[in-house]
C-alpha cells in the first residue's frame, strides 16, 4: 500500500507540479496547449520513446472535450481512428462501471452515443458523454504516460519566443519559465504560438475569390438551419418597431453586412456548451447573473412574440439526466458580432469577451426564467432545469472552456479549402480524416435593405463523405518556421475549417502533428522534409485513417462515374446569388443539390465551365423532380458557333436514364471551354443545380 501511495504521489508531483520562474525544461517535443489535440499529441510522443512537455493556459485539460461538448460531432465514425478512437473507447469503459450512474440507471438512458459493435468488435465507442467523465480519461492519459503537464502557463506572445535560423528555440512564459525543445506544437485553440513565432495567419473570412470557392466569405441571402429570421414574420431592429429614429435594438449591428462573397474581418459565434439537468437532487437554479440588464434581450422578446417556440430543441441528451446545451435558433446562446477581436487580443481582453459572454448567456436563461415576455409555458419549462452541481465544480458548475469555433488560421504549406472537402480536387498527403458538415455559425446580426432584423454566416453544406487533410496544412512554409507543428489552427479556409474543427479531427490530428514532429527529430530534418512514406506508415500501424471508399455521397445518391460522358456535380459549378443546399428530393448526384428558395428572381446563377475535346456534344441537365419546380429555367450555352438560350422544364421528368433531360447538341472547339449558365431569371418555382452532363456525339448518330 505504501508503495501505490508513493508511486501516486510521484505522478500528481510529475502530472501537476508547475515549473519554477527562471526555471528551464528541456524536452524532445514541447506542446503549448491544453486541449484534446494537446493530449493525444504527447500520449503519441510518449509512445514513441522521446520526452514531451505539456505547457498550457489551462487548470483543466481536453478544451471543449471535457469543457461542455458532449454531444460529439463526429460525422461518419469509421474514419476517426488511433488515439481519438481510443478516447471514445474509454469514455465507453467508464460507462460501464455501475458509479458512474448516480442520476439515472444506464437501462433508462440505453445505448444513446454507442458506436457499431460490428464496426468495433471489443473496443466499443461511447460518443456522447458528460464532462467530468472526459476530463477524467485526459487525466487518465496523462497519469498512465507520466506526461509533464504544467499548467496556468501564458506565452509570453509579445517576446517570449526566439526564433534563430527559421526555428524555434525555445519559448518563455509571462512567469518566466522557459521551455527548449527540438520540435514545438501549437495546440492552442487561438494559434498564440504560432503567431509569436512570425508564422503567417488569417481571422476572418475570406472572399470566394481568393481560394475559388462557393461558401466562403459574406452569405447574405443563405438561410439555414432556422439561425435565423426567415421563419417567423418580419421583426423590427428599431426600439420603436418601425421606428428608425428610435435607435438599434441592443445586439443587432448597424453596419452594412458586405458584399456576398466578400471577405471581411468577422468570425462565427461564440457560446459556452452548457451541462444543464431537470434532476431536483443535482440542480443548481439559474441565477441572476452580475450586470443583468432584461433590455438586452427585447429582440428575443419579439422572437417569442412572433411565434418562435424551438427553445428546447438542442437541449442534447447526454448520460445522467444532463445536457449538453447548444445555440439554437434566432437569438440563442450564440453571442453574435462579439468576438471579432478575441482572436488576436491580449489576455485581459480576452477575460473581458469571455466574461461578456458569460453574462450574456447567463442573463438569456435568467430572461427566460423570470421574464413574463417569455411564453408561460417555455418560462415554466426553463424553471426545472438548471446547471448540473457536479460538473465543473470549482468554477460556479459553468463551463471552464469557452467555445471558441475558430480563431487564427494559420497560412501554411498547404491550404486546405472546401474544393479538397468536396473532392473537386485531390488532398496531398493524407494524415487523418474529416467527414461532417461544412458548418459555419453565425458571425453578425444585421438590418435588410427593408428594414428588418436578419443573422448572416450560418451555413451547413455536405461534404459528399469523408474526406482527407494534408500533412501539409499542419506545417509552416520552410521559409516561415521549420520545427513548428499546428494540428488545431491548421492551414485552411473559414468554409473548410467549420468541417475540420471537430474536436475527434483535432484528436486525429495531434496524433499525426506528433508522429511526424518525432519522425523529423529523428531524421534531423525539418518537419516540412519528413518522409511522408514513413510517415504514413507509421500513422497506418497507429490505427489512423488516411483514406476510406465511398466518400462521395450516401445512399442512393448517383456518382457521376456511373454514367457515360462529363458529368459535373453542382460543386463544380461557380456560384452567384443565393442557393441553398438540399438532399429532400431523389434521385439527385452525391450529396444533394442546391436550390434558389425560390425567391431573388434574376439574382442568382451558376456556372459550369468545362475544356473539352473538339467536336459535338450533346448538353444535358439533371435534376430531382418535383411539382413546385420552375417551367422555365433559362439556360446559356456558350459553344464554338455562338451562344444559345433553352427553357428547361424542371417540373417534367428526366427522359434521359431517367436522370438527364437533353438540351441539344452543340459544338465546342478545343481552345475555348463549354461554359453552360443557369439562372433564376423570371423563373415560376424552385430552380435547382444538381448536375450537367456533356455526353460526345459520333459523327453520324
Amino acid at each position: 500500500m505504501k508503495t501505490k501511495l508513493l508511486l501516486s504521489w510521484l505522478i500528481f508531483a510529475v502530472t501537476f507540479t508547475p515549473a519554477i520562474a527562471d526555471e528551464t525544461t528541456n524536452a524532445d517535443v514541447v506542446i503549448y496547449g491544453g486541449t484534446s489535440a494537446a493530449v493525444t499529441a504527447a500520449v503519441q510522443v510518449k509512445q514513441m520513446g522521446k520526452s514531451v512537455v505539456i505547457v498550457c493556459p489551462d487548470e483543466h485539460l481536453g478544451g471543449l472535450s471535457s469543457g461542455g461538448l458532449g454531444w460529439t460531432d463526429t460525422g461518419k465514425k469509421e474514419v476517426i481512428g488511433g488515439l481519438a478512437r481510443d478516447f471514445y473507447h474509454r469514455v465507453y469503459l467508464e460507462y460501464q462501471k455501475p458509479e458512474s450512474w448516480q442520476w439515472q440507471t444506464r437501462d433508462s438512458y440505453g445505448n444513446k452515443g454507442q458506436g457499431n459493435r460490428a464496426i468495433d468488435g471489443e473496443n466499443r465507442t461511447q460518443w456522447i458523454f458528460e464532462p467530468h467523465v472526459a476530463e477524467k480519461v485526459f487525466e487518465d492519459y496523462i497519469a498512465q504516460y507520466a506526461i509533464p503537464v504544467h499548467r496556468d502557463h501564458w506565452l509570453d506572445r509579445q517576446s517570449g519566443v526566439e526564433v534563430v535560423d527559421g526555428r524555434i528555440v525555445s519559448i518563455r512564459m509571462l512567469g518566466g519559465q522557459t521551455y527548449r525543445a527540438k520540435v514545438f506544437l501549437d495546440a492552442t485553440y487561438e494559434g498564440d504560438l504560432l503567431a509569436a513565432a512570425g508564422v503567417p495567419y488569417h481571422v476572418g473570412r475570406e472572399s470566394v475569390a481568393q481560394y475559388g470557392e462557393n461558401w466562403n466569405g459574406v452569405q447574405t441571402g443563405v438561410l439555414h438551419h432556422q439561425h435565423h429570421f426567415g421563419n417567423l414574420p418580419p421583426i423590427s431592429p428599431y426600439k420603436i418597431p418601425g421606428d428608425a429614429s428610435s435607435g438599434v435594438l441592443p445586439r443587432i449591428s448597424s453596419d452594412p453586412p458586405g458584399e456576398k462573397g466578400s471577405g471581411d474581418h468577422r468570425v462565427q459565434a461564440y457560446c459556452f456548451r452548457m451541462c444543464l439537468t431537470d434532476h431536483p437532487d443535482n440542480r443548481v437554479p439559474f441565477a441572476k447573473p452580475e450586470g443583468y440588464d432584461p433590455s438586452q434581450y427585447e429582440l428575443l422578446a419579439r422572437i417569442y412574440q412572433a411565434g418562435w417556440r424551438d427553445t428546447f430543441r438542442k437541449f442534447d441528451p447526454i448520460p445522467n439526466r444532463k445536457t449538453d446545451t447548444n445555440n439554437h435558433g434566432p437569438m440563442s446562446t450564440d453571442n453574435v458580432g462579439f468576438n471579432y477581436d478575441y482572436p488576436e487580443a491580449s489576455y485581459e481582453r480576452r477575460r473581458e469577451i469571455i466574461r461578456e459572454h458569460e453574462t450574456y448567456q447567463k442573463g438569456w436563461l435568467y430572461f427566460h426564467t423570470t421574464d413574463p415576455r417569455v411564453p408561460d409555458e417555455i418560462r415554466t419549462a426553463m424553471q426545472s432545469w438548471g446547471l448540473a452541481a457536479d460538473e465543473f465544480t470549482d468554477n460556479g458548475n459553468w463551463p471552464h472552456q469557452i467555445y471558441v469555433r475558430e480563431a487564427r488560421r494559420m497560412i501554411g504549406k498547404y491550404v486546405m479549402t472546401e474544393n479538397e472537402l468536396q473532392k473537386r480536387r485531390p488532398t496531398p498527403k493524407s494524415v487523418g480524416m474529416g467527414s461532417y458538415s461544412i458548418d459555419s455559425h453565425n458571425v453578425q446580426r444585421y438590418i435588410t435593405p427593408e428594414g428588418y432584423v436578419q443573422n448572416e454566416g450560418d451555413i451547413g453544406v455536405s461534404t459528399g463523405g469523408p474526406y482527407q487533410i494534408s500533412y501539409d496544412s499542419l506545417v509552416p512554409k520552410q521559409s516561415d518556421c521549420t520545427n513548428l507543428l499546428v494540428p488545431v489552427c491548421v492551414s485552411s479556409s473559414h468554409i473548410a475549417f467549420g468541417s475540420i474543427r471537430m474536436e475527434p479531427v483535432f484528436m486525429i490530428l495531434g496524433q499525426s502533428a506528433a508522429t511526424a514532429a518525432v519522425l523529423a527529430i529523428e531524421a534531423g530534418s525539418a518537419v516540412q522534409d519528413v518522409s511522408y512514406d514513413d510517415l504514413r506508415a507509421r500513422l497506418e500501424a497507429d490505427g489512423q485513417v488516411l483514406q476510406h471508399e465511398g466518400g462521395g455521397g450516401s445512399g442512393a445518391a448517383l456518382r457521376p462515374g456511373d454514367f457515360a460522358g462529363i458529368v459535373l456535380d453542382n460543386v463544380a459549378a461557380k456560384l452567384d446569388g443565393s442557393w441553398q443546399p438540399s438532399q429532400a428530393n431523389h434521385p439527385h448526384f452525391l450529396a444533394g443539390y442546391l436550390h434558389d428558395g425560390n425567391a431573388n428572381k434574376g439574382q442568382s446563377t451558376a456556372t459550369f465551365e468545362v475544356a473539352l475535346d473538339a467536336g459535338t456534344y450533346d448538353v444535358q441537365i439533371a435534376y430531382p423532380v418535383n411539382n413546385n419546380r420552375a417551367s422555365n429555367v433559362p439556360v446559356q450555352i456558350v459553344h464554338a458557333d455562338g451562344e444559345e438560350l433553352v427553357k428547361l422544364n424542371q417540373r417534367n421528368k428526366p427522359t434521359v436514364e431517367g436522370t438527364f433531360t437533353s438540351l441539344g447538341r452543340y459544338r465546342f472547339d478545343a481552345g475555348t471551354p463549354a461554359r453552360i449558365v443557369i439562372t433564376n431569371q423570371a423563373t415560376d418555382g424552385y430552380v435547382i443545380i444538381d448536375a450537367v452532363r456533356l455526353v460526345p456525339v459520333k459523327e453520324g448518330e
